[in-house]
């Protein structure tokens, strides 16, 4: 069986912006990793994640891996249906949403879960995979192979979400399950790092064995028109 995860976390508001809207959230008690993204340009969005984030640090531990994707999903549907009554009740209508991205390890196995286009992605043997899937209108438009996925990261509307913790009437969280292999190491991030960040950097740090810091130095450095939050964990 692997040994736990070693992981490192950090966020920054990136070279733009103003305020950091986004969260990291790290439970390596539990075997629990996450970023989340307040959905920019709906207002509250740091709202909207810091509620995530609280919902998520409050799993006990000591859940087996069944009663810890129960919790996840009975936690997140809750915050949801807050941040929906809360958009609902604001005189100037709204919404108030965030991204997450949570990815579960438990011995030999792994499991993530999304809402968003925060991404999970997983190096192994020198190769950078992708686990997640956008939910946003730029891979909706690559999927009907209106526009290229190298289009996509630059698209001027990319920043348009198709589902969010708090967006829409039920939370969908889709998922993806794998075995975890010794060498493994795992990113989670926002878009903030992979907009300005080409994948083959990130597959360069990765495999150099840079820790969360060092990738949000170089998003930096290449501009971050945005909040810029990245999860590592290394198997």
């Amino acid at each position: 069986m692997p040994e736990p995860p070693i992981s490192s976390a950090a966020t920054d508001k990136g070279m733009v912006r103003k305020r950091n809207e986004d969260q990291v959230i790290c439970r390596p008690d539990i075997g629990l990793w996450a970023v989340a993204d307040g959905a920019g340009g709906h207002g509250s969005g740091d709202v909207a994640s810091a509620a995530i984030a609280e919902a998520l640090g409050a799993i006990p531990p000591g859940l087996t891996a069944a009663e810890m994707l129960a919790q996840l999903r009975l936690r997140l549907s809750a915050v949801h249906q807050e941040l929906t009554e809360q958009a609902a009740a604001r005189e100037q209508g709204g919404t108030i949403a965030s991204t997450v991205v949570v990815l579960l390890i438990r011995g030999e196995h792994y499991a993530a879960l999304w809402a968003g286009d925060s991404r999970a992605y997983l190096l192994r043997g020198g190769m950078l995979l992708r686990v997640t899937r956008d939910h946003s209108l730029v891979q909706e438009m690559v999927d009907a192979g209106t526009i290229t996925a190298e289009e996509a990261e630059h698209h001027p509307r990319g920043n348009i979400i198709t589902r969010a913790v708090g967006g829409g009437d039920e939370l969908e969280l889709d998922k993806v399950v794998g075995r975890v292999e010794p060498g493994d190491r795992f990113l989670l991030c926002s878009d903030g790092l992979f907009k300005d960040l080409p994948e083959a950097e990130i597959a360069a740090l990765l495999s150099a064995g840079r820790d969360a810091a060092a990738l949000i130095a170089a998003a930096n450095a290449a501009g971050a028109r945005d909040n810029v939050s990245a999860v590592v964990l290394a198997v």
